[in-house]
């Protein structure tokens, strides 16, 4: 038995692909089957020592299923150690009940993924009132990567006006737009976000001084609605922004609402590659390449990407 493997769930397979040739190892893809009645029947390439799973966990349902059958064969193929990388992290945003009776979707997923992973690797998880995503999984090792190097390299790389202020569309965004911000030498604020529903919010920005006459980029870690992503637009463009562009970590929408960002006035979106999207502009297997080097290699110190 190799000593350690890389397979894919059949979703985000190109990004899957591009991270295992950064680390050196070939990728599998696992087999997942449709019956017709919708149970899934899974098949996984020969289990090594250690096996790193990829899976990205946008439209998770069917996915998680196909996660557990895989474990459970790899586990029985002789897998000892499995490392979930999943870039995005179904199920994160849920983690107290609001109303009586509603389950806590965080609880229950971190406890599945900790009985069948022994680490788990994301990147900008979306946690409210989580401050360590080790709490979300009892008893195994978790990280929860930061994309701001990787969209700073790519914004440097494309270009950027320096006059850009970056945009955070609520508190909860402040340390990564600052990180962001402070990696480009740009300025950057913070909006007042009062969400009403799924699909209603108020934003409000009270550095209109600082916008009048200069770009803006919006920065988000998901955007699934849209909605936040298009009433900022708005918002900025009435302060007398000169153009409005934006940034996301996960890009949850469906592609045909890139016309109605358009319509908002959004010039461009670009996303990362946690899920497979048209707006995908940004890779992450550096900062998530740095973060396997040690299950290559145990005495690998832990790498930190810059």
């Amino acid at each position: 038995m190799s000593k350690i493997a890389f397979q894919t769930l059949p979703f985000g397979t190109e990004a899957a692909r591009r991270l295992a040739a950064r680390l050196g190892l070939g990728c599998d893809e696992i087999t997942v089957h449709r019956f017709p009645d919708g149970e899934l029947r899974v098949t996984v390439a020969p289990a090594a020592d250690t096996t790193i799973l990829y899976a990205a966990l946008d439209q998770p349902n069917d996915k998680l299923i196909a996660l557990l059958f895989a474990a459970e064969a790899l586990r029985r193929g002789g897998a000892k150690r499995l490392v979930l990388v999943a870039p995005y992290l179904c199920y994160m945003r849920q983690d107290i009940a609001f109303h009586a009776g509603e389950a806590i979707s965080q609880r229950a997923i971190g406890g599945l993924l900790a009985q069948i992973v022994d680490r788990v690797v994301t990147v900008d998880a979306h946690l409210h009132r989580t401050p360590d995503i080790a709490t979300v999984f009892p008893g195994i090792a978790a990280e929860n990567l930061s994309a701001m190097p990787a969209i700073a390299n790519a914004l440097a790389k494309a270009g950027i006006d320096p006059a850009t202020v970056v945009i955070g569309p609520d508190a909860e965004s402040e340390p990564w737009v600052k990180d962001l911000a402070a990696r480009l030498g740009l300025q950057h604020t913070v909006a007042r976000k009062a969400r009403h529903g799924d699909r209603s919010v108020e934003i409000d920005l009270a550095d209109a001084p600082l916008l009048a006459g200069r770009p803006a980029l919006l920065v988000d870690d998901i955007v699934s609605s849209g909605t936040t992503l298009m009433v900022a637009a708005k918002t900025l463009h009435a302060m007398g922004a000169t153009a409005v562009d934006a940034i996301v970590t996960h890009a949850l929408f469906p592609p045909a609402m890139i016309a109605a960002f358009t319509d908002a006035g959004i010039r461009s979106i670009r996303s990362s590659d946690s899920v497979p999207h048209p707006t995908n502009a940004i890779a992450l297997d550096d900062i998530l390449a740095a973060a396997l080097r040690r299950e290559l290699d145990p005495k690998h110190p832990p790498e930190t990407t810059t």
